[in-house]
């Protein structure tokens, strides 16, 4: 008898601490794409990666505070405004910091360390949240997940993919919170891909700082219009995409396929699995062809205003695999660059593309910058001899 009430206390105890341990979690959290660390222009290491977050319940919930922890330590809290400007409900490109009932959504973070910080090996998440599904009394909830493991692979060193022409670039739409470029989410083939998280427009200025001068619609009006893109290492040519025509600019074209998106445009294999692509080329001014092997400073073809394109410009970027959809971002340092200064955003960049007026410019002395990633709207000159 003894026996039978030791083994059924055990019972009762083992049951109390499940109980205990186990409570009901309507968010969910988890990281698909660990970050890879790498330094920015600003002299920074930036995390940019997307916690994805579930509402597993019958009602919204809004988002009120996220804490971004590594190795333990804290990296970065938002708050329910930041957030609102970061969340962005599956399938949408407008954010919110509510989430309906069952949605998914994705928080687009972007964490900087200063130069020397030591990088976590690890990262993991507290959100706190108001869920109405909830009884009275018990609707704000605190849950701790997202847990991923930085991914310590080495950041590809690259050379410029345009030439010093005269006058300066803008690093239009960079990372790491411009929303083109590193919130576009596409669900390809079964998965979700971010293959322009890193993504670069990049635009050219002329001596009166005007992205273009002349008629909007006139492709010869604008700086960049012809420059010659080259490669950015020694590689070779996955694929070519040529004979697309030119679009008009000054508006987005219609009835664009999704594999016309990038328009002419090349992609170089630079060994290891990291793919770099060149899109929007001009028509017919493609000088490789798909398993030519290139030298880095080569030309490869002229900047162009094909496929999916409202300007000309040299649309750049990284990426894992030789599919421009069905690939993620990855982030590269560009090994020399000058910075000269910087526009006062995105938006003062849009409104000068549109009407053709001089941009402003906000100047800081020359920066010489080694191994980098050009940051969002930097004023930025490559060298006259990029080998």
């Amino acid at each position: 008898m003894a026996r039978v009430f030791t083994m059924l206390f055990l019972a009762l105890s083992l049951t109390a601490f499940a109980a205990e341990r186990e409570s009901i979690t309507p968010i969910l959290l988890s990281i698909h794409r660990p970050p890879v660390p790498f330094r920015g222009s600003d002299g920074w290491t930036h995390l940019v990666y997307e916690l994805w977050v579930t509402n597993f319940s019958s009602a919204e919930a809004t988002l009120v505070g996220v804490d971004v922890i590594g190795d333990g330590q804290p990296l970065l809290t938002l708050d329910a405004a930041e957030i609102a400007r970061h969340l962005q409900p599956a399938g949408l490109r407008e954010s919110t910091g509510t989430l309906p009932k069952s949605t998914q959504a994705l928080l687009f973070v972007h964490v900087r360390m200063p130069n020397g910080a030591t990088i976590p090996k690890q990262l993991s998440h507290r959100v706190k949240a108001h869920v109405l599904a909830a009884p009275p009394g018990h609707q704000e909830i605190v849950e701790v997940g997202g847990t991923a493991t930085v991914d310590p692979q080495t950041v590809i060193r690259i050379g410029p993919p345009l030439i010093n022409t005269g006058t300066p670039y803008i690093s239009a739409d960079s990372c790491c919170d411009a929303t083109r470029h590193t919130r576009a989410a596409l669900p390809v083939n079964g998965s979700v891909f971010v293959a322009q998280r890193f993504a670069v427009d990049w635009e050219q200025l002329d001596k009166n700082h005007r992205i273009y001068s002349g008629p909007r619609e006139k492709l010869e009006s604008y700086t960049i219009f012809g420059k010659p893109a080259v490669a950015v290492a020694d590689a070779s040519v996955a694929s070519v995409t040529d004979g697309l025509p030119e679009q008009i600019p000054g508006k987005y074209p219609t009835d664009i396929s999704l594999t016309s998106a990038d328009g002419n445009c090349v992609i170089l294999d630079l060994g290891e699995h990291r793919y770099a692509l060149y899109a929007h080329l001009q028509p017919g001014s493609i000088k490789v062809r798909p398993g030519e092997h290139v030298h880095r400073g080569q030309i490869l073809g002229s900047v162009g205003n094909t496929g999916n394109s409202v300007a000309p410009h040299l649309h750049f970027h990284v990426m894992d695999s030789p599919s421009p959809l069905a690939s993620n971002g990855l982030p590269y340092e560009i090994d020399q660059f000058e910075i000269t200064g910087r526009t006062p955003g995105t938006e003062a960049f849009d409104e000068a593309e549109a009407k053709g007026s001089a941009l402003e410019i906000i100047t800081q002395a020359a920066d010489q910058v080694h191994s980098a990633l050009p940051l969002d709207q930097m004023i930025i000159s490559f060298p006259t001899n990029p080998q």
